[in-house]
């Protein structure tokens, strides 16, 4: 198996060479990089590129380890043993009726090889990744309720995303292999955003570009605008009709663009914009 990119996904050379490796390792694929960068849609487009099934983990901050393995209902357990029915009676016998599959033993018993993410797995607790490592590591978790050993049929291809707000564990990145997104340059951006809007005029396109990359090099911002937000911002251009005048001034100063809330989350960095704007204006 190796991964050469996708219509719908661009992939630099070096983000193809780390997701082959990972494959050739066997080993989870950590991928870190500002939010909108594209890390979760990569494992979307390496699973379809690959005629994977994809399994979907997006972690929280209350989310446990154990959720990826296995729940044990026992609420529901004690509410069938009170009904004092036949079926309830027969089912609750069974405590298998009342073990809530995870991700992870999804992935290990399936038939065939899956793709499995684990979404911004910074967001929860520092000692989540270490709860981890055994079942990553040996591909095998141990069920107490139903006394048995669950072994993976195939060992699953390991995404795993975060967004930097938590340092992980040394001994959890010891067993990835780890690539980290660049923000792309402007070739490899005109390149996304061609798959998204392949019709968009150039002018346009040209003038929103440089527009993107004045806001998002703009010195003290709290939040740079991503990719994500450059296509939602694109679609709201075309969508408005807003015209390439409406994006460039004459003299090539700093203006505000329409629809700047697209790009720009907070009023922190809304206000820093319109103070540089103003002074850029005085200055004329």
């Amino acid at each position: 198996m190796k991964f050469q990119g996708s219509e719908n996904y661009v992939a630099t050379q070096d983000l193809m060479l780390a997701v082959n490796a990972a494959i050739t390792l066997k080993r989870p694929l950590l991928v870190k990089g500002e939010p909108g960068t594209g890390k979760t849609m990569l494992a979307e487009e390496v699973a379809q590129a690959l005629n994977m099934p994809l399994l979907q983990w997006h972690i929280k901050s209350t989310t446990k380890a154990q959720q990826g393995l296995y729940e044990y209902d026992a609420v529901n357990r004690l509410r069938d043993s009170q009904l004092n029915t036949a079926d309830s009676a027969q089912r609750v016998q069974d405590i298998r009726n009342y073990i809530v599959q995870g991700v992870l033993w999804q992935a290990f018993t399936a038939d065939q090889p899956v793709a499995l993410l684990i979404d911004e797995i910074d967001k929860a607790d520092i000692e989540f990744p270490n709860d981890l490592l055994r079942e990553l590591d040996r591909m095998e978790f141990y069920c107490y309720e139903t006394h048995e050993l669950i072994k993976a049929k195939h060992r699953p291809l390991v995404f795993i995303t975060s967004n930097n707000e938590k340092e992980l564990p040394d001994a959890f990145l010891r067993r990835c292999f780890f690539h980290y997104i660049k923000f792309p340059e402007a070739d490899t951006m005109k390149k996304i955003v061609d798959v998204h809007f392949p019709d968009l005029k150039q002018d346009l396109l040209t003038a929103a570009m440089k527009t993107f990359y004045d806001v998002r090099n703009l010195p003290g911002l709290k939040k740079k605008p991503s990719t994500s937000e450059l296509i939602d911002w694109l679609k709201l251009l075309m969508a408005e009709d807003i015209p390439v005048e409406a994006l460039q001034s004459a003299d090539s100063k700093v203006s505000i663009p329409p629809l700047v809330g697209a790009l720009l989350k907070n009023e922190q960095d809304t206000t820093l914009f319109e103070k540089l704007v103003f002074m850029n204006q005085r200055n004329r």
